[in-house]
C-alpha cells in the first residue's frame, strides 16, 4: 500500500489562512453564540485544524447590547470579582452587566470557553465586540458567519 497518499498535514504558522468573520448577536442566545464563536475562533471549523496552532479566524460580533439569555438568568445569574482585600468580593448581576457594559457579558462567555493558557489568549484577542451596527473593521472585508 502506498503510504504517501495519505500523510497527515499539521498546519503551522505560516500555512493558516485566517478569514475575518462578521456576526451579527441581535437576539442570539449568550451561551450558543458564545459556543459557535469559541469554535471559529479556535479554527476547529476547518479541516486543517491543528490543537497547538493558533488556526483560528477574527471574529467581529455586533449589535452585542440585543443578546438574550434564557429562563431567569438575567436576574439570577451573577459576574464575581475580587480585589484582593478583605471584603473585597464584588457581585454583579447579568442584568446589571448589560446595562452597563454589554461586551464584557460576551466577551465573558467566550473567553470561558478558550483554553487557559498563552495559546488561548492569543486566540481571544481575535474577537473584536461592539455593541451597535457599527464597526471600524470594513477594510479587512468581513464575510458573514452562518451557523
Amino acid at each position: 500500500m502506498n503510504t504517501l497518499s495519505y500523510k497527515t498535514k499539521s498546519a503551522n504558522k505560516q500555512t493558516v489562512d485566517q478569514q475575518w468573520y462578521v456576526v451579527d448577536a441581535e437576539n442570539m442566545i449568550v451561551g450558543r453564540l458564545a459556543t459557535k464563536v469559541a469554535m471559529v475562533l479556535r479554527g476547529k471549523h476547518k479541516p486543517s485544524y491543528t490543537p497547538h496552532v493558533d488556526c483560528g479566524d477574527h471574529v467581529i460580533i455586533i449589535n452585542a447590547d440585543k443578546v438574550r439569555f434564557t429562563g431567569n438568568k438575567m436576574e439570577d445569574k451573577y459576574y464575581l470579582r475580587y480585589s484582593g482585600y478583605p471584603g473585597g468580593q464584588r457581585k454583579t448581576t447579568a442584568s446589571e452587566a448589560m446595562a452597563k457594559k454589554p461586551r464584557f457579558v460576551i466577551e465573558n462567555a467566550v473567553r470561558g470557553m478558550l483554553p487557559k493558557n498563552t495559546l488561548g489568549r492569543q486566540m481571544f484577542r481575535k474577537l473584536h465586540v461592539y455593541e451597535g451596527t457599527e464597526h471600524p473593521h470594513k477594510a479587512q472585508k468581513a464575510k458573514p458567519f452562518n451557523f
